[in-house]
């Protein structure tokens, strides 16, 4: 797999391009300017792009524009997003970017490396991976008649793992409760939220 970063900080740039390396990826380029990410995305042709969401030269949203300007101009490029924040509206912009997998996560993930890769192949993989800190944020967000105040706390579970980006099988493993159980509490949720299977994402980023 072929990747891109895009990190102003150097310090934490460098400590990526370390990682990615010794777990066998190919780092075809490391910039800091949102520029040099969409350039490099042309010259390199990388399957995936992990990039800092405030980059110069106003450290608002550059990293992010220059992602999605990326995948303009490279459909089907997978786009990891890092901040040091929780900005739920940034995540929101990425994943109602069509056109490749997606990735939101707070940069305090790349300190768990585990977590951090597996979050990374499956955004790769074509998957759909929010921070639980952002779902955290989204199920918190009140909401005139919101439907999400009847979910239990194991169902907030559920759906903070379901954005994570795990499968029915996977949370029943994580939450020690078995792949039967943690498919009904999915239906559950999906009855409550009054929304299809598999589209948890698309309603907390509404």
């Amino acid at each position: 797999m072929r990747i891109v970063i895009a990190e102003d900080d150097a310090l934490l740039r460098e400590g990526l391009v370390l990682l990615l390396r010794s777990e066998g990826f190919e780092v075809a380029a490391a910039v800091d300017h949102p520029d040099d990410l969409v350039a490099s995305v042309e010259t390199e042709a990388p399957d995936l792009a992990v990039v800092d969401v405030r980059m110069p030269p106003t450290f608002t949203d550059e990293g992010l524009r220059a992602a999605l300007e990326a995948r303009r101009r490279a459909p089907g490029l997978a786009i990891l997003a890092l901040s040091a924040f929780v900005e739920d509206g940034y995540a929101g912009d990425l994943l109602a970017a069509a056109g490749g997998g997606a990735g939101y996560l707070l940069k305090e993930r790349v300190g768990k490396p585990g977590e951090f890769l597996d979050a990374l192949r499956r955004v790769a993989a074509g998957g759909t991976v929010l921070d639980r800190d952002v779902v955290a944020v989204q199920l918190a967000r009140p909401r005139p008649g919101d439907p999400v105040a009847t979910l239990t706390a194991r169902e907030r579970e559920v759906v903070a793992l379901l954005a994570e980006g795990h499968s029915v099988p996977t949370i029943g493993r994580l939450l020690g409760i078995g792949t039967a159980a943690a498919r009904q509490h999915a239906g559950d949720v999906s009855t409550k939220l009054r929304v299809p299977d598999g589209a948890m994402l698309s309603y907390l980023r509404a």
